[in-house]
């Protein structure tokens, strides 16, 4: 047993309990979120493990209660005596999510969904007990299926086509997005997205529901497809369940390869990121440099590796913030934290090709 403190918590973890150290800033960003919204009522930790998440949610933001679910034994003891020591309003329960999820009539504000690899098994049932407003942070830990690494599973479990490159990791937390979405379409809820991240070996989202056959139909109209080519890295997306991409690449001919369906909305909400960062007392520097750099980043799908399109037209190295510098003068452009080497911009294809020939030109002249 070993006595750790986070945040405002103070908590033990068992031998044989599960605590991820790494996923503090993870932990401290969800805190950030729901202080951000100041939402009060009962949120729902639904793998709670050592229920630091839900405590914390208790400690440090406007949550009034927590109720905990972990249908581990031993989690189940060890996030019964955190509750204790912690003095919070908390239900602890050893029950799996969709027994609970049968007979639950309660009204929360939040649900944590934090499982061990994906979150399919589990998100129907979630959404079935929300409400109009209810707020949901789910976690996905299958980025080798989402990213395409195991595409057929990543067809089985979220009837979507991923995509293996420089773009997986955007391209799977829009499938994540674009799956609840279709789910809680089906329960005639509309989805608004708050914020979503990809970071070590998660993906994150944050969204809230929205009650009605209008909002449903309007999330469902953002989800569309995507096609890639992996002649000149060049992308496409259209909206629309029966979208059809560019099959040929408009810029060399290449044959593209499909992708989705995913979420092609906005992922980031500014103004709601702006007053997490201003709630952000208490979070590691790790939490807050990932949310600034999400702020500062370019909400429109997908971004274009500055090494690769380099590599393609064999010219030399640029650095992203160079490129970033210049695209400005046509139009957006923003680094991006799904890929340190990535820039997001509204500048068309060939004209970002064209500013990598000019600035490699340029420096060799000089």
């Amino acid at each position: 047993m070993e006595s750790r403190t986070e945040g405002l918590a103070n908590f033990l973890v068992y031998d044989d309990v599960f605590f991820n150290t790494k996923m503090r800033s993870l932990r401290d960003i969800s805190v950030m979120f729901l202080r951000a919204l100041n939402r009060k009522g009962t949120v729902l930790d639904t793998t709670s493990a050592t229920g630091v998440r839900g405590i914390r949610y208790c400690l440090e933001a406007s949550i009034d209660k927590a109720i905990f679910l972990d249908i581990n034994k031993n989690a189940y003891e060890n996030t019964k005596r955190n509750v204790e020591l912690n003095r919070i309003d908390g239900t602890v329960l050893n029950e799996d999510i969709r027994s609970f999820s049968c007979k639950s009539n309660e009204r929360f504000s939040a649900i944590d969904l934090d499982p061990f690899g994906t979150p399919v098994p589990y998100m129907k049932d979630l959404l079935s007990i929300g409400r109009d407003g209810t707020l949901y942070m789910v976690t996905a830990t299958d980025t080798a299926v989402l990213c395409g690494a195991h595409a057929n599973a990543c067809i089985r479990e979220y009837a979507a086509r991923p995509l293996h490159n420089e773009l997986c990791h955007e391209v799977g937390i829009r499938i994540l997005i674009a799956y609840a979405v279709r789910l809680a379409a089906e329960l005639n809820f509309g989805v608004h997205v708050y914020l979503a991240l990809s970071n070590l070996h998660y993906m994150r989202i944050f969204f809230e529901l929205k009650r009605g056959s209008t909002n449903a139909l309007d999330s469902v109209r953002q989800i569309g497809f995507g096609s890639y080519c992996n002649k000149c890295h060049r992308y496409y997306y259209a909206p629309g369940i029966a979208s059809a991409p560019a099959q040929v690449c408009e810029s060399c001919g290449g044959r593209t390869e499909r992708f989705g369906p995913l979420w092609l909305g906005s992922i980031y909400d500014k103004g709601v990121i702006a007053a997490m960062l201003s709630h952000s007392s208490g979070a590691s520097d790790e939490a807050i440099s990932l949310l600034y750099k999400v702020y500062n980043e370019l909400d429109i799908p997908f971004f274009y590796s500055v090494p690769k399109l380099t590599a393609m037209l064999g010219v030399g190295s640029i650095s992203q913030n160079v490129m970033v510098k210049e695209l400005s003068k046509k139009g957006a452009a923003s680094l991006t934290h799904f890929d340190p080497s990535g820039i997001k911009t509204d500048v068309p294809y060939d004209d970002i090709i064209s500013e990598l020939k000019t600035h490699v030109t340029t420096k060799a002249m000089r």
